[in-house]
């Protein structure tokens, strides 16, 4: 297998290692449930992230409801509000949603979380396209059933692939996943190719959204300096964290229509 994605592995198993370490037993789905059943969640899949960059749009899909109902949740509680991108990489992803980024010790961003984890939903037909919503989660080593972080999520910058290299990424898969008939569609393999995304991480992580509005935005955040794209010294855990940091707010968009 050649080197020339492995880096791109090893920044995958990078945002597994330093994801969210619940501070309290994990939740299960009945009590997820339960507590989503008290807020009268909005009807809407379309979500306004708003930051100091600009705006986007996310939409949240209906094929993992676990990950939509919490999304939500989590909005409608107000507890996303003042965090920050808190994890940066150009032609990777930006990641945000853990509320240790509102506090003023830059060196737990990253470790915080609701206090329960989410059941992975991995879906054969969502994948890591550019613009894809996914949700965070530790590695296999410690999470085997690869559940998800109850509130950090990150979305795909990504680049492109050639085919040579689609074909190594699909042996990785049929081992990581495994599955040893898993291929991308052709469909897919075309997207990967032209549009981009990161497809390392499928079938090894809940897509459960995908944006629709402010892919220059994502662009923006993705670009903003950290000490790795700078040469800058920091722990391994910050090498990544914006130099200027990035603050959202999110919020449901009742009558969006995409192109509005």
């Amino acid at each position: 297998m050649s080197g020339r994605w492995l880096t791109g592995v090893a920044l995958a198993l990078f945002v597994a290692a330093c994801q969210s370490t619940p501070s309290t037993p994990s939740v299960r789905t009945d009590s997820l449930a339960q507590a989503t059943d008290t807020l009268a969640l909005p009807a809407t899949n379309y979500y306004e992230i708003r930051t100091p960059l600009g705006r986007m749009v996310v939409r949240l899909y209906d094929e993992t409801p676990l990950h939509r109902d919490n999304f939500k949740r989590l909005v409608a509680t107000g507890f996303y509000g003042s965090t920050t991108f808190h994890r940066v990489i150009d032609g990777f992803v930006i990641q945000g949603g853990d509320p240790n980024s509102k506090d003023a010790d830059p060196a737990n961003d990253g470790t915080g979380g609701p206090g329960y984890t989410l059941p992975a939903e991995i879906r054969p037909g969502l994948f890591h396209r550019r613009g894809a919503l996914a949700a965070a989660r530790q590695g296999d080593e410690v999470n085997p059933e690869r559940r998800s972080s109850g509130s950090q999520f990150y979305l795909v910058v990504g680049r492109t692939f050639d085919e040579a290299t689609l074909d190594e990424i699909e042996a990785y898969l049929r081992e990581q996943i495994p599955d040893p008939d898993f291929a991308f569609p052709d469909s897919v393999r075309q997207l990967y190719q032209t549009v981009g995304g990161a497809p390392f991480l499928d079938g090894l992580y809940t897509v459960f959204g995908e944006l629709v509005e402010g892919f220059e935005v994502m662009d923006a955040i993705a670009r903003v300096p950290t000490p790795r794209s700078t040469g800058r010294q920091a722990p391994p855990t910050m090498l990544d964290r914006p130099l200027q940091l990035v603050p959202m707010t999110i919020r449901p968009l009742e009558n969006y229509s995409p192109g509005s």
